[in-house]
């Protein structure tokens, strides 16, 4: 890779693919992997641990917002809130998944995350990354519009239920495309110029090879 310092966004619904694919590039090509999915979960896990619910967020904020910052684990960089981090697995349990893109859908919360998660960029390379790629389902349209290269993943959903069952986890893959798709601030959708990837029959190389190519290098 160049030394030039690359912005990649890769954007998609779940079970597309997109925390694999981020993975494995952040390894090969030294950058910093954000992922934003999880800063919803985070912000989800907590409004639940302080019985906060969805109606009563911006209520909560006017009184007290929590308080973001970041910690590095390897390439990766991970929310803390309030100065606590979540382990990964409480992230990812039936009761977050059923409530995170409700959690999504409000403005307050969104605005939150947004100078937070377009900061990333700064952390990168502050700790000498050769760029960032972050995961998302806003990235490429309103996190990082101006990313070197955008991508969009996409898959068949009964593929993509099963790797979610594969995982071990149960997730609503419809319904959250539903919410993720309609919500007025910041819906999922593809961006103008993006690489779209099928990844339903791909495999993690193939998709690697892909974005690599695009990116012009061998």
């Amino acid at each position: 890779m160049s030394e030039t310092f690359k912005t990649l966004a890769i954007d998609g619904g779940a079970g597309t693919g997109k925390s694999t694919t981020a993975s494995i590039l952040a390894d090969r090509l030294h950058l910093l992997h954000v992922d934003t999915g999880s800063h919803y979960r985070t912000l989800t896990k907590y409004f639940a641990e302080k019985e906060i619910t969805t109606d009563n967020i911006k209520a909560s904020f006017l009184h007290s917002a929590p308080s973001l910052s970041s910690q590095l684990s390897g390439n990766r960089s991970l929310l803390s809130i309030d100065g606590e981090v979540y382990a990964p697995e409480s992230l990812r349990t039936e009761a977050v998944n059923e409530f995170v893109s409700h959690v999504a859908s409000v403005p307050e919360v969104r605005t939150l995350l947004f100078d937070y998660q377009r900061g990333q960029i700064e952390i990168a390379k502050e700790n000498n990354f050769s760029g960032l790629v972050m995961e998302g389902r806003d990235i490429g349209t309103v996190i990082l519009p101006d990313a070197d290269l955008k991508i969009f993943l996409v898959a068949d959903q009964r593929v993509r239920e099963s790797r979610r069952q594969t995982d071990g986890e149960i997730d609503k893959i419809s319904s959250r495309d539903h919410l993720d798709k309609s919500r007025s601030i910041a819906p999922l959708k593809e961006s103008e110029g993006a690489l779209r990837i099928d990844t339903s029959l791909l495999g993690i190389e193939e998709v690697y090879t892909a974005i690599t190519t695009k990116l012009g290098i061998e």
